[in-house]
């Protein structure tokens, strides 16, 4: 490939991405080779080019595709014997507030934002609508109603997504407030080098002097004790100023191991929200949105009908997994010339959707049911009938019947030997009292979701 071509790249990148994130994310990256439709780009570190692969690797390659370039995949490697520049800093600006002396705003130590994660870019569907609602409360930027907000789920369910969006909306509204976003490597990063230097007074000016404090994926710093510390003292003091607190993490705090449990106390405090698993009509949504996108920067790029239908019922694992699908469709699609069809979708997309087709069994049906209704398995298994337990049964066995392929006699003997008509039953009585009962249907859409996640 030219180095007109990646210089093009960027010259597009520097529009689109802003001078700041072009200085920090782009700028670094070094082309490296082309081959066999994949293109090898250079980064100074693993954590580079983690953030530019998660964050930017979709536009990159629209504009290698763009440029003439025959590649349909971007690979991120770490340049040998790279080492992080090492230059002396400048001393921070200093600016007054409330009498005390603070860091210029250009110095505050935040991650920079993308800017397609907006509240405008952020598709809402029933599992992630309180998430949502919440978000919006607090980036309106008024008094403090919750305090934290805790934005937990897996991976690509929308956290980092929204935790940018509240950023670029506070940013909007209330351009006098410092907002601080940044990961819990990256405070770990800024508290270790902090030590180093032995200034910790400026870290924690630095740190106590912002009116929105934002840690992504504070799971990190869950077993490293004197962050631990650090981030707990930074916590209060933030909180007993009344400045908001936005936290996320891949879990609830409880769940968070090894994380310290006063801290686990204090993310407790405010409003813990849950990103549940995508539906299909969420999953659905997304990609219809992506693909007006890309209609857009494919001109003439035809999409049979039924291929986002069936990209959202087989592709279940997380959003990321999702875009990143209909990203190689299209690409794949504009090299070759050919129209996006569900043959079309099927060949270029085999590696993905075989790894979607995850087969759930009845054993962990039956784990499942057990776990969330707190009875044993052996209970399950055995012969009593008392309602505490035949429900669960029942419910099990129904799940079983709908979410795999065995058959009433053998879903039966999974179930201590049981007679098909017993499964068929339950099976029956489940379906009777989902339409009158608000609670089993939540239950069984839960346990669902769950079980195909």
């Amino acid at each position: 490939m030219k180095s007109e071509t990646w210089g093009h790249v960027l010259a597009e990148l520097q529009k689109t991405v802003g001078k700041n994130n072009y200085t920090t994310w782009i700028e670094p990256l070094q082309f490296n080779e082309l081959t066999d439709g994949v293109a090898k780009i250079q980064v100074p570190t693993t954590f580079v080019g983690n953030w530019v692969s998660r964050n930017y690797s979709d536009q990159i390659l629209r504009h290698l595709i763009g440029a003439g370039a025959k590649v349909s995949r971007i690979e991120f490697c770490v340049a040998p014997r790279a080492e992080m520049a090492s230059a002396p800093q400048d001393k921070p600006k200093t600016q007054r507030k409330n009498g005390a002396a603070l860091p210029d705003e250009a110095d505050l130590p935040g991650a920079p934002l993308d800017g397609r994660f907006t509240f405008d870019s952020f598709v809402v569907g029933k599992p992630n609508a309180l998430a949502h609602a919440a978000a919006r409360r607090v980036a309106e930027g008024g008094a403090v109603s919750f305090n934290p907000l805790f934005l937990y789920g897996g991976v690509g369910l929308g956290k980092t997504h929204l935790m940018h969006a509240i950023a670029w909306e506070l940013q909007t509204r209330r351009p006098d407030l410092r907002v601080v976003y940044l990961s819990a490597e990256q405070f770990m990063y800024r508290f270790v080098q902090a030590l180093r230097d032995k200034d910790m007074m400026a870290f924690k000016t630095l740190f106590r002097s912002v009116d929105v404090l934002m840690v992504d994926d504070v799971q990190f710093i869950a077993g490293k004790e004197s962050t631990q510390e650090e981030f707990f003292h930074t916590f209060n003091a933030l909180v007993d100023q009344n400045k908001q607190i936005i936290i996320s993490a891949d879990r609830a705090p409880g769940e968070i191991k090894d994380l310290e449990d006063r801290i686990k106390s204090r993310l407790q405090c405010g409003l813990v929200v849950d990103l549940h698993p995508t539906d299909y009509e969420l999953r659905l949504g997304i990609l219809q949105q992506k693909a007006d996108y890309y209609h857009q920067q494919y001109k003439g790029l035809e999409l049979a009908d039924g291929v986002l239908e069936f990209l959202a019922h087989r592709i279940t694992s997380n959003v990321r997994v999702l875009e990143g699908a209909l990203t190689r469709l299209f690409a794949f699609a504009s090299l070759v010339g050919r129209e996006i069809t569900l043959d079309l979708a099927q060949d270029c997309l085999a590696d993905i959707l075989k790894q979607s087709d995850r087969k759930v069994t009845v054993e962990e049906i039956q784990r499942k049911v057990s776990e969330h209704y707190n009875i044993r398995l052996s209970d399950m298994l055995g012969p009593k009938r008392v309602r505490t337990i035949a429900r669960p049964r029942q419910i099990a066995m129904y799940l079983a019947k709908k979410l795999t392929t065995r058959s009433l006699p053998e879903i039966g003997r999974r179930f201590g030997g049981r007679d098909h008509t017993t499964v068929m039953h339950g099976v029956k009585r489940i379906e009777e009292l989902k339409v009158d009962d608000q609670q089993m249907t939540e239950d069984l859409e839960l346990l669902r979701r769950m079980l195909e996640s």
